[in-house]
């Protein structure tokens, strides 16, 4: 058995019990550490038939990373409460983006690994232009809590030792134009999200998230951000699996949809997440919303294994700020040939960005 087959499995997509007496078990927990999948793939194991399941000593240490990803969800959720509470009390309307609000799409919510809390905010007001949020909630964060980091689509801080990332833009591409396009998609989307609530488990309380067609473009274009940044992992790809499977891609008028991928510059993007949806996760065609590229398909699962979650293992962070600027120049090469209007763009919108964030500290 591969990682890929425990991973159907564990999601409920393959049909049969995989075979297990070959299993490098040592090997399959790294790999889902590496992609941030230890509790959806630990349900898996407790699906297992008792004599394929991995040796105590595995199970007992994967059984205590599975309990700290609840605990850490339990922890995110009530946070997550709070958060929404207290800007609406101080003058500001949010919307939760990615993390708990997709964790609400999985079998079991309380197995997603966490990361940090996103959320899209602005101040209420008439003024909705981004300079007018960015100034505002610059403030408010600057003013609340200690060493904000502020960038341009974003302000970063810690509260209880997790990280909140305060979104002025919900996500971002490097090149201007579709950069553009993207955040008057944005714009035009805004009212809808803040008023889109769902129930957290175990009666926490109530959050905003995107509605499920914003939620495809936007996770779509931060997972392409993210894949010309450092990288992208397996975990983003089953939120958007689940996405998919919530919305049930029938509904939607497709040559519609592909007209607003390529007007954003999403299109070969989605068709490489698509080629992902079907090799790894089994999605049948009814849910596919582009047809599958098999060659950028391959280039992206193979970037995907090597970088893990968010790309920490590409070898891109572990170097300085020098070897890692042109680390990054080589790899946004690598991918002009595929994706050129969004790779050559990253290093100019890289660079533009380092001296933002000087002048604008």
């Amino acid at each position: 058995m591969n990682f890929i087959e425990l991973l159907q499995f564990s999601m409920g997509v393959l049909d049969k019990v995989p075979e297990t007496s070959d299993t490098d078990w040592e090997e399959m927990l790294r790999t889902a550490i590496k992609q941030s999948l230890t509790g959806v793939i630990y349900s898996g194991i407790e699906k297992l038939p008792l004599s394929q399941r991995p040796p105590k000593n595995i199970r007992l240490g994967w059984y205590m990373l599975a309990e700290k990803v609840k605990k850490r969800n339990l922890c995110l959720n009530e946070l997550a409460v709070k958060l929404v509470k207290q800007y609406a009390t101080d003058g500001f309307l949010i919307c939760i983006l990615k993390g708990q609000g997709n964790a609400l799409m999985y079998p079991n919510p309380l197995l997603r690994v966490s990361g940090d809390i996103d959320i899209w905010i602005r101040p209420l007001g008439e003024d909705v232009r981004v300079k007018t949020i960015r100034t505002a909630v610059n403030k408010y964060v600057t003013d609340h809590y200690a060493n904000p980091v502020i960038r341009y689509y974003h302000a970063e801080y810690h509260v209880e030792k997790i990280s909140v990332e305060a979104h002025y833009l919900p996500s971002i591409m490097n090149n201007p134009l579709y950069n553009a396009r993207l955040q008057r998609y944005f714009r035009c989307h805004w009212n809808e999200q803040y008023n889109h609530w769902k129930s957290l488990p175990n009666n926490v309380g109530q959050i905003p998230v995107p509605t499920d067609d914003f939620n495809v473009i936007f996770q779509l274009s931060h997972m392409m951000h993210h894949y010309f940044d450092e990288g992208i992992g397996l975990r983003q790809m089953m939120d958007f699996c689940y996405l998919l499977k919530k919305i049930d891609g029938g509904r939607y008028k497709k040559e519609e949809l592909k007209q607003t991928l390529n007007y954003l510059g999403l299109w070969k993007f989605a068709r490489a997440v698509m080629y992902i949806m079907e090799y790894v996760f089994l999605l049948e065609k009814d849910y596919m919303i582009a047809p599958i590229d098999k060659k950028l398909g391959e280039s992206l699962m193979k970037e995907i294994i090597k970088g893990g979650n968010f790309g920490k293992f590409s070898g891109l962070t572990q170097h300085s700020s020098g070897s890692k600027y042109m680390l990054k120049n080589c790899r946004s090469l690598r991918l002009a040939a595929d994706y050129p209007a969004e790779a050559l763009s990253e290093p100019l919108f890289r660079t533009w960005h380092f001296f933002w964030r000087l002048f604008n500290k």
